[in-house]
């Protein structure tokens, strides 16, 4: 970890013009979870306690450029950030200008403000030299506390780095510590579960797992495409019989680098997807034609749990099976609590991210005891794909300036 941190620097007095993500669920016009706001807010207290003087930047939801959509607003967060700071946030409805620049000059040490939604300037994802600009104007030092909104060369993310003294922020730098120990210096041996509904979408995923692992279990529709490769029948299970040889490419890589590539052993099989379908559990090669795989089975979940044995480092990205349905949550459910107990015994060390994996944790209850849970999207792959962020460039060019 080269990147400068700002828990290093002298704050004292200075306007710490931070990128968050509090891009948090609202149901209501009220926050529905403030699990992001308090990650945030924890990391932030000690920079206020030593005489900070907080400009946060944030995203909520998808506005069309240019457009100010009133159900998009950010002041409905200040009642909540107020709380979680244990300070009064003031709002400014303006991320630049005159107005914003004068409310950040006359903020005291100890005290923060949230601007308006990023994204209603259409500067911000094009990146706009000038956006910047005027973003800069509102701090003393750039903190970007955003892991999972540093794949995105946006102008609070990455051209506003260039302007002025640049660090990362607390949970940027236990996000990225928390990666590179899984990935990059991982306790061996260490393995991998990845899933998802097509090999398409994690093709460079899947490459730079296997030259650095000792193992990846591909599961969830994946899986059904590496079955399909090596003639087992999948009925009218999600795949993609043109990605057949992308397999094969996979399977070379991995023996190349000695990473053994786990399947399923069995298969949980339904005609429909639905909460009254009927699951039948049944052997590898007994797909019925016309029914769809939407789980591994319980041989399967044996298999799992027994490489995890031999594990010391867990790398998690896609859940097994389409555990949403009771009928097709077992598998996921049962290698969760099996990666949890491992990881409270303090012989593994997991590292989780993506939307659907977190949701299967939290509904297995177990997220809690992860050693660590990423709650970061498209940076979390591009990250397990070896790709350098625009967010993380930025700081590192800053630093290197």
């Amino acid at each position: 970890m080269t990147l400068p941190r700002i828990e290093a620097m002298d704050v004292a007095g200075k306007r710490l013009l931070v990128r968050a993500d509090l891009n948090v669920p609202v149901e209501d016009g009220r926050v529905a979870d403030a699990t992001r706001i308090e990650r945030f807010a924890a990391g932030m207290k000690p920079l206020l306690a030593r005489g900070a003087r907080l400009v946060v930047l944030t995203h909520f939801g998808r506005p069309k450029p240019g457009e100010r959509d009133p159900a998009l607003s950010l002041e409905k967060l200040c009642p909540v950030l107020s709380e979680a700071f244990g300070t009064p946030v003031q709002f400014s409805p303006a991320c630049t200008g005159p107005e914003a620049e004068a409310l950040s000059r006359r903020l005291a040490d100890g005290e923060a403000m949230l601007c308006e939604n990023l994204r209603f300037d259409p500067g911000e994802t094009a990146n706009d030299p000038a956006f910047a600009a005027g973003l800069a104007q509102l701090g003393d030092i750039y903190v970007n506390d955003a892991f999972s909104c540093a794949h995105r060369a946006h102008a609070s993310t990455a051209a506003v780095a260039a302007l002025l003294p640049a660090a990362a922020g607390p949970l940027l730098v236990e996000e990225l510590q928390a990666l590179s120990d899984a990935l990059e210096a991982p306790r061996r041996p260490a393995v991998a579960i990845v899933g998802g509904a097509k090999v398409s979408t994690k093709i460079a995923v899947l490459k730079n797992l296997v030259r650095k692992l000792d193992a990846v279990i591909v599961v969830g529709g994946m899986a059904n495409t590496f079955l399909l490769a090596g003639g087992v029948p999948v009925g009218r299970s999600l795949c993609e019989p043109d990605r057949v040889g992308t397999v094969e490419e996979i399977r070379r890589l991995a023996g190349e680098a000695d990473c053994r590539i786990v399947l399923p052993a069995d298969i949980v099989t339904a005609r429909e997807l639905g909460h009254g379908a009927v699951a039948t559990a049944r052997a590898l090669d007994a797909c019925p034609e016309d029914e769809m795989i939407l789980d591994a089975g319980p041989r399967s979940r044996a298999l799992f749990n027994e490489v995890l044995d031999g594990a010391s480092t867990l790398l998690w990205n896609g859940p097994p099976g389409a555990f949403e349905y009771p009928a097709f949550a077992d598998t996921t459910m049962a290698v969760a609590r099996y990666a949890a107990a491992r990881t409270r015994a303090g012989a593994l060390a997991s590292v989780a991210g993506g939307g659907d994996t977190v949701a299967a944790l939290n509904a297995a209850g177990v997220a809690g005891d992860f050693t660590y849970v990423s709650a970061a999207g498209g940076a979390f792959l591009e990250w397990l794909e070896g790709r350098t962020l625009p967010g993380i460039a930025a700081l590192e060019a800053a630093a290197g300036a």
